[in-house]
C-alpha cells in the first residue's frame, strides 16, 4: 500500500505539472503507467482521470472572483453573458464527440506508441506556432467572437487523442483564430472547467463501483497533489508563456516521445 501511495504522489504530480501545460497530461500519465506498472488493472485506467479533479479546483481557486463576477452577471450584461454562451458552445464539441466515439477512442488510441507519437508530432506544430509572425486582434479571453469559440471547441477534440494536449490544441488554434498567446492560454483554463468536469463525472459514473477503500484513499492522494502542484503552473505559465513561447514545452514533447520510442523499440 505504501507503494501504491508514492506512486499517486507521483502521479498527481505529473497531473498537476501537465494539466495546463501543453504537453499532454493523459500522454505523460499513460507513459508512466506502461513504464512503471500502474496498468495492471481497470481501476488504474481511470485513476488520470479521477485526479483532474484536484486541477480542476486549482482553476477555480485562482480565478474564483473573476468567475463569480462572470457568473453573477451573466443575466444582467451582454458580455458576461456572451462568454458563458462561448464557453458552452466551444464544449460541445467534445461532448458529442466524446459520447459518439469516446468509448471507441480509449480502446484503440490509448497505447504508449501512439502517445510517443503524437508528442512528437505535437511539438513540431508548438514550434511551428512559435516561429508564424501572428497579428493576434484579440487580447482578453472574454472577448472571442463566437465562431472562434466554437472552431477552438473543434480543435480541442482533437486533445482525445492521448498525447496531442488539450490546452496545446486550444492555445494553437485561439492564436491561429487571432488571439494572443496569454489570452489563449487563458482561454483554455477556462475551457478546461466544463471539459474536466464532464469528464470526470463521465469516469466515475461508470468507475464508481471500482472504488474500494484502498483506491479511493489512492485518489485522495493524486487529488491533493494535482491539485497543489496545478496551483503553482496555473499562477505562473501565463507570464511565463508571454515571455517565452511555446520551444521549452515543444522540445520537452520531442525528448519525451522520443525517449518513449526508443523504451518501446526496446522493449521496455
Amino acid at each position: 500500500m505504501i507503494f501504491d501511495i508514492l506512486k499517486a504522489l507521483l502521479l498527481g504530480t505529473v497531473e498537476g505539472l501537465t494539466e495546463f501545460l501543453p504537453v499532454s497530461s493523459t500522454g505523460h500519465l499513460l507513459l508512466m503507467n506502461r513504464f512503471f506498472g500502474f496498468d495492471d488493472d481497470a481501476f488504474g485506467k481511470t485513476f488520470a482521470i479521477l485526479i483532474q479533479l484536484g486541477a480542476i479546483l486549482a482553476i477555480l481557486s485562482v480565478y474564483f472572483l473573476r468567475l463569480w463576477r462572470i457568473a453573477r452577471d451573466a443575466l444582467t450584461d451582454p458580455a458576461a453573458r456572451r462568454f458563458v454562451i462561448g464557453v458552452l458552445i466551444a464544449f460541445l464539441p467534445a461532448v458529442v464527440i466524446g459520447l459518439i466515439a469516446g468509448k471507441y477512442i480509449k480502446e484503440l488510441l490509448f497505447n504508449p506508441w501512439v502517445v510517443c507519437f503524437t508528442l512528437i508530432v505535437g511539438g513540431a506544430v508548438l514550434l511551428w506556432i512559435d516561429q508564424l509572425d501572428l497579428q493576434p486582434r484579440y487580447h482578453d479571453a472574454t472577448t472571442f467572437s463566437l465562431p472562434m469559440y466554437f472552431g477552438i471547441g473543434v480543435a480541442q477534440c482533437m486533445a482525445m487523442i492521448p498525447g496531442v494536449s488539450r490546452s496545446g490544441a486550444t492555445i494553437v488554434s485561439a492564436m491561429l483564430f487571432g488571439s494572443d498567446k496569454r489570452s489563449a492560454a487563458e482561454f483554455s483554463f477556462f475551457l478546461a472547467i466544463p471539459t474536466m468536469v464532464g469528464a470526470f463525472a463521465y469516469e466515475f459514473f461508470k468507475s464508481y463501483k471500482q472504488l474500494t477503500a484502498d483506491n479511493l484513499i489512492l485518489v485522495a492522494v493524486g487529488f491533493v497533489t494535482s491539485f497543489v502542484v496545478a496551483l503553482v503552473v496555473v499562477r505562473s505559465f501565463l507570464d511565463f508563456v508571454s515571455s517565452r513561447g511555446f520551444a521549452p514545452f515543444a522540445w520537452w514533447r520531442v525528448l519525451v516521445g522520443t525517449l518513449g520510442l526508443i523504451a518501446l523499440a526496446l522493449g521496455k
